[in-house]
């Protein structure tokens, strides 16, 4: 669709692309100005309606002898205007929420920039809450994300790249990194893979951008990290990464990430460096119990002769009636419906809920002789280990990996668990994020950064 010097025509082109008779949100609204008509496209629930009174108000009370693209303008006093020549561009705009002008006799309009977009004020997130530190948050408004972190580095190195993914969505996407500290060629090459993605929509916003730019869909381990807090991201921008900002998503994509990135949490940054290297041991040591506790007590039961004379209380004295192969898979499964139960489950309740379940379904099922008192302990203890876990996505992909390692600690032993873990650990030496291996800088094997990764260095 082209611009046409003809009014009528370009007026009849844009109802029929912006469905002007099946919409009630789009608004179409002609003037006269000085015997030269005018046509003003917003969508109303995008614009704030005082914003688009105001526009229209100072063309109708200005004393313009003669109306033009050009002399509009002038008297238009908006800092984000724009004059466009394409058409579908020009669409596109006010489909996004843009406010634009059409003039009579002129193959151009005119955007402006005055979108109020519906949405929540920036809090604390969840996921990541803090003893210590700032209360601020994203939310799903990608101007006010970026203005976040912009607030943080107040440099003309932070450079942050728009783009527009899917072809009826028209997602913003805007890719965000330090000029001069980031690499260049993982800057080009996660541009390269935004601008060459071919898809209708992208309505599940940051997740459905990470598969699209990974295409590794049966690899469990998060090749991306997910972050909700501005300050971490401002502090990954000044390390090299790159922040990737999606439009109505309250999370930011840092990529490439490490395994050992993910074992990190803003906490240990927010106290003394001796602190910070506690909770950093005593997080590792717990998502080390969530991955090795239980497939290291079935190895135990299976050679109860390894197991010294003060380790004997370690061994149950009754394995019950149930496989003991059952009894942990039915336990790890029934720890997974619970926390679905929590998430959906209204706030109001959801405590409720957790007590009545983790109390009384788990008395009984001892008491029936479905589980053991054993297999309740150490699931639950494994399970608090996934909890302390900082990255969402990798304990999920670490409560897969641990069901291997109990299967295979079950059926062949500690040999069984040692070849288990070591195909584990190749697998994760193998895996690249964005050209950066996951398991740095453990593989390649780097001792500096290792050490930094392990103790809490105090800031220079």
């Amino acid at each position: 669709m082209e611009f046409s010097t003809e009014f009528d025509i370009n007026v009849t082109n844009f109802k029929k692309r912006l469905n002007f008779e099946r919409s009630f949100d789009v608004n179409i609204k002609e003037y006269v100005i000085n015997e030269k008509r005018i046509m003003v496209v917003f969508l109303g629930g995008l614009n704030a309606s005082g914003s688009v009174i105001d526009v229209v108000s100072a063309m109708l009370h200005s004393k313009i002898e003669e109306v033009t693209i050009d002399s509009l303008m002038n008297v238009i006093s908006n800092q984000q205007t724009t004059i466009e020549t394409d058409a579908n561009k020009f669409a596109d705009m006010i489909l996004s929420g843009v406010i634009g002008i059409l003039v009579e006799d002129s193959d151009k309009g005119i955007l402006l920039d005055m979108r109020s977009f519906p949405g929540r004020q920036p809090q604390e997130p969840d996921n990541e809450k803090v003893v210590r530190g700032s209360r601020d948050g994203f939310v799903e408004n990608i101007a006010l994300n970026v203005a976040l972190v912009r607030r943080r580095i107040k440099t003309g190195l932070l450079i942050n790249e728009i783009h527009q993914v899917g072809s009826e969505s028209k997602t913003d996407v805007v890719i965000s990194y330090m000029d001069g500290i980031a690499d260049e060629n993982i800057v080009k090459n996660i541009r390269d893979k935004i601008d060459t993605i071919k898809t209708k929509e992208l309505t599940m916003c940051d997740k459905a951008l990470d598969e699209l730019l990974v295409k590794k869909p049966f690899n469990p381990y998060p090749l991306v990290r997910y972050t909700e807090r501005p300050d971490v991201v401002a502090t990954h921008l000044y390390q090299g990464q790159v922040a990737i900002f999606v439009d109505n998503s309250p999370s930011v994509i840092l990529a490439p990430t490490t395994f050992f990135e993910h074992l990190q949490h803003v906490e240990e940054y927010r106290q003394t460096p001796v602190v910070g290297t506690f909770l950093r041991f005593v997080r590792v040591f717990g998502i080390m119990l969530s991955l090795f506790l239980i497939p290291a007590w079935m190895v135990l039961i299976n050679k109860p002769e390894m197991v010294p004379d003060f380790l004997q209380f370690l061994l149950p004295d009754d394995i019950g009636g149930i496989p003991l192969l059952m009894q942990i898979l039915m336990a790890e499964i029934g720890i997974e419906f619970l926390r679905l139960a929590a998430i959906h489950t209204p706030n109001a309740i959801s405590s409720a809920m957790g007590v009545i379940a983790g109390l009384l379904v788990g008395e009984i099922a001892i008491k029936v002789g479905l589980f053991v008192p054993d297999v309740v302990l150490y699931v639950a203890v494994s399970q608090m280990g996934s909890y302390v876990t900082p990255s969402y996505e990798l304990a999920l992909a670490n409560k897969i990996s641990k069901l291997f390692f109990i299967v295979a600690a079950y059926f062949f032993g500690l040999y069984g668990l040692i070849f288990t873990v070591l195909l584990w650990l190749i697998y994760l030496c193998s895996l690249k994020s964005f050209g950066k291996h996951y398991f740095s800088p453990l593989f390649p094997l780097n001792i500096r950064r290792l050490i930094r990764c392990i103790i809490r260095f105090p800031k220079k």
